[in-house]
């Protein structure tokens, strides 16, 4: 074993205090985009990892457990699903995840970083496995605000797959009320709106609750659920929401049936995982029921 003097670190930083290394065995490429600084190395713990301004987005290791957990459990939910909305995702693998479901006829996903997608397709061809060539598939490069302006398209489910919405990110203009108005216009009767939502740790719960407390006054059902992404060192959280369906109440024999339809093997989301991602610890739940901030 290398001592560790003479690794290269890859050092992420969550807060002023607070810093995580990882030992880069190899670095495939870095440099920045029209919008943001991307990375792309191979780690001696986790494998292949997607950075983006310095925060891991995905890692080989264990990229399946966000990936599904962002998907299956909107596209259980939901009955219509011909067609899928995906906002952000340009590594591809939540694009996979949605067309390994037999009933999506189409599913749109839009990146505003090209670049970020043709690096995914050179170096982590196994994040996407095909989706970006699928006939189903269609991968528009575009800024999602203008995309929801133009388009008149209805979705049974839309997930969104983008960066944090802090003060210093392009996410952050998705995150008020005129664009939640227009996503839920773009939902089909009885669709899921499904999105990353930053961490849910007992240090790091304040952003995902500010989220789910904006969301509240636009659906019926607004369910926060999480999970541990060893790459991301965190427990890190997803929102469900719907006005028709309470997605945190699926029964295992609906989740049984869509997860049997499923083109190849799930890694991590089936009926008992469903149960322990929404089963959230007292602390977070106090914190979510607390009056508080909004976008």
């Amino acid at each position: 074993m290398p001592k560790t003097e003479h690794w290269q670190w890859y050092v992420e930083q969550f807060s002023p205090t607070e810093l995580h290394h990882h030992a880069i065995e190899e670095t495939y490429f870095s440099g920045d985009t029209p919008f943001q600084h991307v990375a792309v190395v191979r780690s001696s713990t986790f494998g292949k990892m997607l950075i983006l301004d310095g925060d891991t987005q995905s890692a080989e290791a264990d990229e399946r457990i966000y990936h599904e957990t962002l998907v299956h459990p909107a596209l259980a939910a939901v009955r219509e699903r011909s067609e899928v909305l995906i906002l952000g995702g340009g590594e591809g693998a939540t694009l996979r995840e949605a067309l390994r479901c037999p009933d999506v006829k189409r599913c749109t996903m839009v990146d505003i970083d090209g670049s970020v997608v043709e690096l995914a397709r050179r170096y982590l061809p196994e994040w996407s496995d095909g989706s970006f060539d699928d006939s189903r598939a269609r991968v528009i490069i575009d800024d999602a605000l203008a995309f929801l302006d133009r388009d008149d398209g209805r979705y049974g489910a839309i997930l969104s797959d983008l960066t944090e919405p802090r003060e210093d990110s392009p996410s952050n203009p998705l995150f008020r009320d005129e664009v939640f108005r227009q996503i839920k216009d773009h939902l089909c009767e009885g669709g899921v709106y499904a999105l990353q939502a930053s961490t849910a740790g007992v240090h790091h719960m304040a952003l995902h609750a500010k989220m789910a407390r904006s969301l509240r006054p636009h659906y019926r059902y607004v369910r926060s659920f999480y999970t541990h992404v060893p790459a991301f060192d965190a427990d890190w959280a997803f929102i469900a929401c719907s006005d028709a369906v309470d997605v945190a109440a699926l029964s295992e024999h609906a989740i049984a049936m869509y997860v049997g339809t499923l083109r190849g093997e799930n890694y991590f989301y089936d009926a008992e995982t469903h149960r322990r991602l929404f089963s959230l610890p007292l602390y977070l739940r106090r914190e979510l029921a607390k009056e508080g901030d909004v976008f």
